[in-house]
């Protein structure tokens, strides 16, 4: 989806309005039409897919995207651990019924706890019971423990519960809880999913035909992970005092293979061969630079 967002559609919902999201970059093309810098793209997807879902047999649908994403953060620092610019993988999908959408939700929730389990920070990360901001009242973040991040969640390790800070008493009362039990850890949030229902939906009129010929509204869920985010807490967990050290999933390369001098490359090239017959994926660095270039 353009970055470059259209007011009227963000005014179909009120989130075009500062009070209730702050984070917009808003600017004026030459014609003097204000436009804003898309934060998310909730309401320019579900303007789209008018085009796409008449009927129940529409439906289940899901569309994703990777994509810059703009907000104007009052607190942007640590580099690509809160930036004003950022890459987001989001997915937001569409369904006839409330179960349906539960289902393909939990779904969600456990093919993201593998991609952290890839990523190589699935056992430092929780899905975390957080408030939906101004997305909906709840949602689920996805929290890493991180001495870099700006977060506090509280965990019960025995259930394997983690409650964002901010929502802390109202979670202990739904969730029934004991706060004693909790133990407070510093986190960054690395993802997250909002069950919209059929807010969105009400909201921009996006209606489908249910197999009795009668008006239905649309249910929608929003998913996301913050790639740059999760690469700065990938870095900030692992890095040592001789650099970057990366996961082997997501790693370069397997091997990276330095050939310096000229006696040396009959060597190097004969290991590199070895190497790519075994299908270990390596970078050959032969260039003709000094070492330290290398």
């Amino acid at each position: 989806m353009t970055n470059l967002q259209r007011k009227e559609v963000w005014e179909k919902t009120n989130r075009w309005n500062d009070n209730i999201v702050d984070i917009w970059f808003k600017t004026k093309l030459k014609d003097d039409t204000e436009v804003g810098l898309g934060w998310s793209h909730e309401e320019p997807i579900v303007n789209m897919m008018h085009q796409f879902i008449r009927s129940y047999k529409d439906l289940p649908v899901s569309v994703y995207q990777f994509q810059n994403k703009m907000r104007n953060e009052l607190r942007a620092k640590s580099g690509i651990m809160r930036g004003r610019e950022f890459v987001m993988k989001d997915m937001y999908s569409f369904h006839a019924t409330k179960e349906d959408l539960e289902e393909y939700y939990h779904k969600v929730m456990e093919a993201y706890k593998q991609c952290y389990r890839r990523l190589g920070v699935g056992d430092d990360t929780y899905v975390t019971f957080a408030s939906g901001g101004a997305f909906t009242k709840f949602s689920h973040e996805f929290q890493t423990i991180c001495d870099a991040g700006e977060d506090y969640i509280y965990l019960h390790r025995g259930k394997n519960i983690a409650v964002n800070e901010e929502v802390l008493d109202d979670a202990v009362k739904e969730l029934g809880i004991d706060r004693s039990e909790l133990e407070r850890v510093k986190t960054a949030e690395v993802g997250n999913i909002f069950n919209f229902g059929t807010q969105k939906s009400e909201e921009m009129r996006l209606v489908f035909t249910d197999a009795e010929g009668v008006e239905q509204y649309a249910y929608m869920g929003s998913y996301g992970i913050g790639i740059t985010r999760v690469m700065g807490v990938i870095v900030e967990k692992f890095a040592d005092d001789k650099g970057l050290v990366w996961p082997e999933n997501i790693a370069p390369a397997k091997v990276y293979l330095v050939q310096i001098g000229s006696q040396s490359r009959a060597t190097a090239d004969e290991l590199y061969q070895k190497l790519q017959s075994a299908g270990i994926e390596t970078i050959y660095d032969d260039r003709d630079e000094r070492p330290g270039v290398k």
